[in-house]
């Protein structure tokens, strides 16, 4: 039997059920709120993991960019310093500043990129900039030792072998010569002359005809009587027929050329230049290519004393009157007519004339005088007389007695005037070597040979020498790491004006020479011996106290013959 439950038990049911139902309605409301936290937690978790995510990446960039700069940088560095180290000019304590400065300059750069606050901008532009300017350098300083290379160790010669007809001859080249007969002439080098021939036969596809004269001059007189249709000789012989033929470079036209090569027997790589040591400074008489065989009309030789820092400069003259050994068979000859045979030729004729050992020698022609004087920002010169210079200088200008600021040209034409000053061709050997002097006096100052590389780069195609490399980067660098003051010295060969006849102009009756003063010859002999062994003292001169130099050059002395 079911018992009905009272009112006041179905009113407390009714109350317990509304409470289950509250109490059911909280639970699901809190675990709703609870859901809602979590998610809430959970985005903003991953938000401000994204925040830290883009937060480290931004640094991450710049740190990365930063120390990559870093890093090419030290490795530019590292090759600048490798590439000064293999040219080898630079003494070690200027090595050590240079690397000190580039590793000061990179711990700059790596600082700022070690900062992760900033995003060391400025950093990176200097790494950059850094960059730019030793990659620049290093490139330059590979140029210049490429350079070095180029002017030293050279031991050949280029002779030019031409074909040349009369102005109004019709031929314009060598196929319009094919019934031509040619002019030869075997006394200035039988073997250049019959590989021209047979070079000329071969471009005619048959063998020409030719006939025989005695030497240039008769050549070239049966080319104006034409008695031949044209003539082959070596270009470098050409002022050697204008000596005793008038006007013939304007009479005759260049319609082939053939240059052969030729090595040298004058070689110097075992001299040292720690020791005393000679070079045979040429001047040559030509623009353009400096192995070309040319006369040489400066004839310079520099005795250099390391260890006393002295240098005497020997001028011989050009015209000097003597035997040309291994060509001329014991006859005389202009000394400017032996570097038509080559300069190691020339070298042996001083040799036999002062009895010096000259193991090294270098070739200057008129363009690398005006590059080089350009390049040292010009030359004080100092003249014995005032005096304008004649059109043959190719630049006309007056010079003042005393010292004279030259330029390149300017120079050329100072070394090259003979007619407007007294004592002629003599006089001219002093000027010429008075601008050697001023060079030399401006190239061993530290600002210049800091330049060196730079400088030896621009004039590379204007200068030879048998040096080698190392020897040059040694002379360079020594001067550079002792420093010190040089004597410079410097003579005059003389002698006594004349006309007779000359080994390689025998048929031109006879030339200007100068014949020498034996006197003379001796007395250089010994101040070159007294040079290479110390026992020259330094005297005052006036010269000297006319050439004073700037505190910031090495100490030069110049010396007049009579001083010495």
């Amino acid at each position: 039997m079911i018992r009905k439950r009272t009112n006041q038990e179905q009113r407390e049911a009714f109350e317990e059920l509304q409470q289950r139902k509250k109490r059911k309605l909280e639970n699901a409301r809190d675990r709703q709120s609870l859901d809602e936290d979590g998610k809430t937690r959970s985005r903003k978790r991953r938000k401000n993991k994204n925040r830290k995510n883009v937060r480290r990446r931004g640094r991450a960039k710049p740190h990365k960019v930063g120390l990559t700069l870093v890093t090419i940088q030290a490795i530019v560095s590292m090759l600048c310093v490798g590439m000064l180290h293999i040219i080898g000019i630079i003494p070690l304590k200027y090595m050590l500043i240079i690397g000190g400065i580039l590793l000061l300059l990179l711990g700059l750069t790596l600082f700022t990129q070690l900062n992760r606050k900033k995003k060391a901008i400025g950093g990176k532009i200097l790494s950059v900039v850094l960059i730019m300017v030793i990659s620049v350098g290093t490139y330059y300083i590979g140029k210049a030792n490429g350079a070095l290379d180029k002017i030293t160790g050279g031991n050949y010669k280029i002779d030019n072998m031409v074909v040349a007809v009369l102005k109004d001859d019709p031929a314009k080249d060598i196929k319009d010569t094919e019934n031509y007969t040619f002019g030869v002439q075997y006394k200035m080098g039988r073997t250049d002359m019959e590989a021209a021939i047979q070079m000329v036969s071969e471009e005619l596809g048959k063998d020409i005809t030719v006939v025989e004269y005695q030497d240039l001059q008769e050549q070239a007189e049966a080319l104006h009587d034409k008695k031949v249709d044209a003539i082959i000789y070596n270009e470098g012989y050409t002022d050697n027929i204008s000596e005793s033929f008038a006007g013939y470079k304007k009479s005759v036209r260049i319609i082939y050329e053939h240059k052969i090569k030729k090595e040298l027997a004058s070689t110097s790589v075992d001299t040292s230049i720690q020791d005393p040591f000679s070079v045979y400074i040429s001047g040559i008489d030509v623009y353009g290519d400096i192995e070309q065989t040319s006369r040489s009309d400066v004839n310079i030789i520099a005795t250099v004393n390391p260890k006393t820092h002295q240098i005497l400069l020997v001028t011989t003259p050009r015209d000097y009157y003597v035997p040309i050994p291994g060509i001329s068979g014991g006859e005389n000859d202009k000394l400017t007519h032996a570097g038509n045979y080559g300069v190691d030729v020339s070298m042996k004729t001083l040799e036999e004339l002062y009895q010096v050992e000259i193991p090294f020698y270098a070739r200057i022609n008129f363009t690398s005088l005006i590059d080089i004087v350009d390049h040292l920002g010009g030359v004080d010169v100092y003249s014995e007389y005032a005096f304008t210079t004649s059109k043959n200088s190719e630049h006309v200008m007056d010079v003042q007695q005393g010292i004279n600021h030259f330029n390149g040209e300017e120079a050329l034409a100072f070394s090259r005037e003979r007619e407007n000053v007294p004592g002629g061709d003599n006089q001219r050997g002093k000027n010429q070597q008075a601008v050697i002097t001023a060079m030399i006096k401006k190239m061993i100052s530290p600002q210049m040979l800091m330049k060196a590389n730079s400088i030896i780069d621009d004039v590379s195609g204007n200068v030879e020498t048998n040096m080698s490399q190392e020897q040059i980067q040694s002379l360079i660098k020594t001067q550079l790491s002792k420093g010190g003051s040089w004597n410079i010295y410097s003579v005059a060969a003389e002698g006594t004006g004349g006309k007779d006849i000359c080994y390689s102009a025998a048929s031109s009756g006879p030339l200007y020479v100068t014949y020498p003063d034996e006197t003379s010859v001796a007395n250089i002999e010994d101040l070159i011996n007294r040079v290479e062994q110390g026992l020259l003292k330094d005297q005052k001169s006036q010269s000297k106290r006319k050439n004073r130099e700037t505190l910031d050059e090495p100490r030069v002395s110049f010396y007049n013959v009579s001083d010495i």
